[in-house]
């Protein structure tokens, strides 16, 4: 194995095809120099120079290895800074995981202002249903959510990062869409629905259970995510409640309507991260992310 001294000894005699002047480079001698390449060169099994009492020439295996030799020695040399970026948290990566519903607008903003305010950050995202998320901050393998409460807030702290409306979506032409207004829960009564499931979705499912009088023989499929629900509307299969922000989806044939409900704008989205979590990065993203 060779070292990083052999490697700077290298370059410099490459560079300069002198060993005199190369070792004047690197404030020493030249018979250690000269000994420094010869273990260099019995480490690596080829011959990096030709030698002469005139000149020194890099070899075909010389010129290859000298633009590898420099890429390790600027890694070496950059690593005492990377290392302190990384425990300071100007530099590393966050894991973040993230609802569908979240993508359509959360997610987005959340992103442009990392890259703005952490250029040193990177971030590697992971779509996931909030139950995954809280399995996988808990294993350590993600840093951050985007997910629908509640949360044990024993292990995790969260905070709001949005709130918005439920809509109705409907068909297009449906009659319900012949006011335009607030839709009442009563309206919906014998209308065909697609629902979020109990076991994926059990944010949605627990909060529109709460907030409109669901008929189990009325639900004709079960879905988890909100872009199939808008989809199986604009189908014909029946009518779903998704938040606002789905909306933005602009599928054909779907119209969207607020839900007259007792709470303006209950869907809520949260950061989401372990108390005890270690990662410096991510106490960054925080404090430059909105309160």
């Amino acid at each position: 194995m060779f070292s990083f001294d052999q490697l700077r000894g290298f370059v410099a005699v490459a560079e300069e095809l002198h060993f005199g002047r190369a070792a004047e480079r690197l404030n020493m001698t030249q018979p250690p120099l000269s000994r420094q390449i010869q273990k260099l060169e019995r480490a690596i099994g080829v011959r990096l120079f030709e030698r002469d009492n005139r000149r020194v020439t890099l070899t075909p295996a010389g010129e290859a290895f000298l633009s590898e030799a420099r890429r390790l020695l600027a890694l070496a040399d950059n690593a005492p800074d990377l290392a302190r970026r990384i425990s300071a948290g100007s530099a590393g990566t966050v894991r973040i995981g993230f609802t569908a519903g979240s993508m359509f607008a959360v997610l987005p903003r959340l992103l442009r202002r990392i890259d703005e305010r952490l250029p040193g950050i990177d971030v590697d995202l992971y779509e996931m249903v909030t139950r995954e998320q809280v399995a996988a901050l808990l294993a350590h393998e993600l840093d951050l959510g985007l997910a629908r409460p509640p949360f044990d807030r024993d292990v995790f702290d969260s905070r709001v990062i949005s709130r918005e409306e439920l809509m109705v979506a409907v068909p297009d032409g449906h009659r319900l869409t012949r006011n335009g207004g607030p839709v009442d829960p009563r309206e919906l009564a014998g209308e065909p629905l697609i629902m979020h499931t109990a076991d994926k979705a059990r944010y949605f499912y627990d909060l529109i259970v709460g907030l409109v009088p669901i008929r189990e023989e009325n639900v004709v499929h079960s879905v988890s995510q909100v872009l199939t629900m808008v989809w199986l509307v604009a189908a014909g299969r029946g009518i779903a409640f998704v938040p606002a922000a789905a909306t933005s989806l602009n599928v054909e044939g779907v119209a969207y309507l607020p839900l007259a409900a007792r709470v303006d704008r209950p869907v809520e989205l949260h950061l989401l991260w372990l108390r005890e979590s270690r990662n410096p990065a991510l106490w960054q993203v925080l404090a430059e992310l909105p309160e």
